[in-house]
């Protein structure tokens, strides 16, 4: 995505921070944060491989880079990180653990609207059918997750549910959906006890991101 078209809304931000009872606002321009010479970067290797990292080539470098000079800048405690990008929040945990930052990164459960739809800037693109059928993501994810719960361990069937849902409206077309360990994102074939499983998709021309958490119940002794 062009970062250029990206929807941004600084006004609205310093409104929900206020009402938040936030009390600083670090809002820096680009050249501030790359002055003319820069040429310096942060990289995380394995868990950027897959899923978004190989359909947005140099896109988690960009991530970590400026998210590693906002934590020189600011130097804070706790940084909290939204789960809804599950890839990126793994990633800066991994950089997080292996640089030495001293930050506690926090992860926190996805928004969503009323109707399941992972609250994102990018909903405003969809037109009003285009929304209306984004949320066959979440209703896919839940039906594995019900799947899962219900004794399901095998990460194929549960892909086919997601998927049997987001193919049956006509402008979904799927880019990935995948169960993987949760520290390492590897994929797995099957939940032994807990997984995530990814799922990103185009809804029109808008690309959308989400995520459960599935957790197998326990194996019965005999």
């Amino acid at each position: 995505e062009d970062l250029d078209r990206y929807p941004r809304d600084l006004s609205g931000d310093r409104k929900k921070l206020r009402q938040a009872g936030a009390t600083v606002l670090f809002a820096p321009d680009a050249s501030e944060i790359y002055p003319e010479r820069f040429q310096t970067y942060v990289e995380v290797q394995n868990v950027t491989r897959d899923f978004c990292g190989a359909s947005r080539p140099g896109h988690f470098r960009g991530v970590t880079t400026v998210v590693a000079k906002l934590f020189n800048m600011v130097r804070p405690d706790i940084a909290v990180f939204g789960e809804k990008d599950y890839q990126q929040l793994v990633t800066i945990r991994r950089m997080v653990e292996d640089l030495d930052f001293g930050v506690e990164i926090v992860g926190m459960p996805t928004v969503r609207e009323e109707d399941g739809l992972a609250m994102s800037s990018r909903n405003s693109y969809l037109t009003e059918e285009q929304r209306r059928q984004a949320t066959a993501v979440f209703r896919g994810l839940r039906k594995a997750q019900r799947e899962c719960e219900g004794g399901e361990r095998d990460s194929a069937e549960l892909v086919a549910c997601v998927l049997d849902i987001l193919r049956s409206e006509r402008d979904i077309e799927v880019e990935y959906a995948a169960v993987v360990d949760p520290e390492t994102l590897e994929r797995i074939p099957e939940v032994e006890r807990e997984a995530v499983l990814l799922v990103a998709v185009r809804v029109g021309s808008t690309r959308l991101i989400d995520n459960i958490r599935l957790r197998a119940p326990r194996r019965s002794r005999r």
